[in-house]
Parts: structure tokens; C-alpha cells; sequence
């Protein structure tokens, strides 16, 4: 039987990756990582993409890959921490009768999450820790409306698997 996709959406940090690939595995469903399919379309890594071209170019290769990604069936997409945070990218998923879970988490966790990490664009600079608060703050509300389950990402991945199977 084929199933609705499954879409994640949250923060960076948040856990879709890793939550993805269980999920997947719990449910039988493939798995796909927006931001993997892009760069092995590009043949870059999204910070390359970042460097090389822009965001204003990464975000149209996003919207782009939501496009075909968006009417495939019993698929589980880890979206990037900006793709539901643009209108079009949202309706389209939604068009696609996808079903949008936002993995929330408080911005302390999210902070502790990324403290090491350098792999992402929007935060490699000198002020990360205020960038990081201020991308939240405006992002956060922009998930709340695309989703249509909210689970908590704080928990254990397995429990946070557990949340969006018992919600669907």
C-alpha cells in the first residue's frame, strides 16, 4: 500500500536526520534527506553551494528538489532547517497532501546541539550563538503553521519515533 509521505520539519539541530532514518526503518517507508539530494545533484556540499553561489541559489535548488520530491509516495523527507520557512515550498508540500511534522525543541537544546558543529552556513561566523537565537525566533513561528502534528524532539529519537507513529 503506498502511504503518504512524511515530512520533518524543525530547527537545525532538531533531530531530522536522525529521526528520519528511524522512521524509515520503523515504518517500512524510504528515506530521503532534502539537503543529501541536493548535493548529490550539485555534486557539492551545501556549504560549497553556499560559498560558490549564494543562498538565494541554494534556496531555488530547494524549491526545485520539493517539487519532485513532493508527489512521491511512502516517502520520509528531512527537509532543511530554511525550507519550510518559504510559502511556496509549504504549499506545495501541502498540494502534495504530504503530512508536515515539526520536531520542536527549546532553543537551549538546539544551542547545546550545535555548539561544535561548522557544517552549516547560516552559522559559520564569529556571532553564531545570536545568529543561531535570531534564525529560531523568526523561524519557529513559520514551522508552527506549516505542520500539521507538532511532536517533542527532546526526547530519545526512538521516543520522538513513537510520538509521530502514534499521531499519524
Amino acid at each position: 500500500m503506498k502511504r503518504k509521505n512524511i515530512v520533518l520539519c524543525g530547527f537545525m539541530g532538531s533531530g531530522k536526520s536522525t529521526i528520519g532514518k528511524l522512521l524509515s526503518r520503523k515504518m517500512g517507508m524510504a528515506f530521503i534527506d532534502l539537503d543529501a539530494y541536493i548535493e548529490k545533484k550539485e555534486n557539492k556540499s551545501v556549504t560549497q553551494i553556499f560559498a560558490d553561489s549564494g543562498e538565494e541559489y541554494f534556496r531555488q535548488l530547494e524549491k526545485n528538489a520539493v517539487k519532485e520530491l513532493a508527489y512521491k509516495k511512502s516517502v520520509i523527507l528531512a527537509t532543511g532547517g530554511g525550507t519550510l520557512t518559504f510559502r511556496e515550498n509549504v504549499d506545495t508540500l501541502r498540494n502534495a497532501d504530504n503530512k508536515i511534522i515539526l520536531l520542536d525543541l527549546p532553543v537551549e537544546v538546539v544551542a547545546q546541539r550545535l555548539k561544535g558543529d561548522t557544517k552549516r552556513p547560516l552559522l559559520n561566523r564569529p556571532d553564531k550563538e545570536q545568529v543561531m537565537r535570531e534564525l529560531y525566533e523568526k523561524r519557529l513561528p513559520l514551522y508552527r503553521s506549516a505542520a500539521d502534528i507538532v511532536v517533542n524532539a527532546a526526547n530519545s529519537p526512538m521516543q520522538v519515533c513513537m510520538d509521530i507513529m502514534a499521531n499519524l
